[in-house]
């Protein structure tokens, strides 16, 4: 009897090791099938298995949906920016579904659509506390890797971020404009540090997709004389088509001397820098009026020289437009209301293991691209 109590037991201890055995085979096995589009070096992308994300008590677990490639991973990958240190996972325009919540998680559920903030910023720092979260000390933006910080990226099936930067997607929004209300939050962010009024002349440099949603949002605000400049043809004829009332090429025109003939010699009222070199920062500033406004958004070269004595004498103030703080909501509304269609913008979409291949176009600036989604 005493024999056949201590054979159940083992056969019961037994049953308890193979179960144990098979979950941590689970888990392997789920492991080594999760899929991302990683930079292993400089302009190398490979579509591979990593590790599953861990979710800490105020994260949520995203499925994502849809994933767009932002020209700051373009202009990253090769390593001139300094932002794309390998190996990582980039990608910070994105939407998805909730899939898992950490435990102190309440205004979220499992199976909400959301998108999210580029940034995760702190929620106890001086900037956040002011208003001013795109600039807090030690923020992160996801899909970055530099010298200060690692944050992989939505270029994946599934990403691990917190709560508080999460924005519910409407029913009407698909993933697929989801993953563009952060670019569109950019510039609505650009457009809202200034008061712009309908008699005002406002000029676009750069029509890639920040700037096209400038002046969708300029033409909003029902801003009287828009102008866009740019070097390729398709993107000034869309630029026209969603609400430009000029286009300038600068192979083909003499900028300033259109600009002045349509300002009566002035200038224009403000201007909206969105590609981030000296040569087109300088012709933001040759083409605002005295006393006029010129925003910088983009952000390639690290460093530029400024005519000084012009911004002086002409009194132009010159700021800089860092991300997004609290736009979000705006922007969801209104592509909701259908007042921006950023599916205008979308070229292609594609699968996520077909990533290195669009990457590849973006870099060698095929004309006809703008923005690029990836669907895992």
């Amino acid at each position: 009897m005493q024999t056949l109590y201590i054979n159940v037991i083992s056969i019961k201890i037994l049953f308890i090791l193979v179960m144990v055995g098979c979950f941590k085979f689970k888990v392997i096995t789920r492991k080594i099938h999760l899929k991302a589009l990683v930079l292993e070096s400089k302009n190398k992308l490979v579509y591979k298995d990593v590790s599953d994300p861990y979710i800490n008590s105020d994260e949520v677990l995203i499925e994502i949906k849809a994933c767009a490639i932002c020209g700051s991973d373009v202009h990253g990958m090769d390593g001139s920016t300094g932002r794309r240190i390998p190996p990582v996972i980039m990608g910070h325009e994105a939407s998805g579904i909730i899939v898992k919540t950490g435990k102190n998680v309440l205004k979220w559920k499992v199976g909400d659509r959301v998108t999210f903030d580029s940034t995760i910023y702190p929620l106890d720092d001086w900037y956040t506390k002011k208003g001013f979260y795109n600039l807090s000390d030690n923020r992160k933006v996801i899909g970055v890797s530099c010298v200060d910080y690692k944050k992989d990226g939505a270029m994946a099936e599934y990403l691990a971020i917190p709560h508080h930067i999460l924005h519910r997607i409407p029913d009407s929004v698909s993933f697929n404009q989801a993953a563009l209300v952060e670019p569109l939050s950019v510039a609505l962010h650009a457009i809202n540090l200034n008061p712009v009024n309908k008699n005002d002349t406002a000029v676009v440099i750069g029509a890639g997709v920040i700037g096209l949603f400038i002046i969708q949002i300029l033409k909003y605000k029902q801003v009287s004389q828009i102008i866009a400049i740019d070097q390729q043809t398709n993107r000034l004829t869309l630029s026209k088509e969603l609400g430009a009332k000029v286009v300038l090429n600068t192979k083909e025109n003499n900028i300033l001397s259109e600009i002045s003939k349509l300002t009566k010699g002035r200038g224009a009222d403000m201007a909206y820098e969105a590609v981030g070199l000296e040569s087109t920062v300088r012709l933001a500033v040759d083409s605002v009026r005295k006393g006029g406004t010129v925003t910088l958004i983009g952000n390639i070269a690290p460093e530029i020289q400024l005519p000084l004595q012009k911004i002086v004498t002409k009194q132009i103030k010159i700021q800089g437009s860092c991300a997004i703080c609290g736009e979000y909501p705006e922007a969801l509304t209104l592509i909701e209301q259908g007042t921006i269609n950023p599916d205008r913008l979308i070229s292609v979409t594609a699968q996520l293991s077909e990533g290195a291949h669009w990457f590849q176009k973006l870099y060698n600036k095929e004309p006809q691209l703008l923005k690029v989604i990836l669907n895992p």
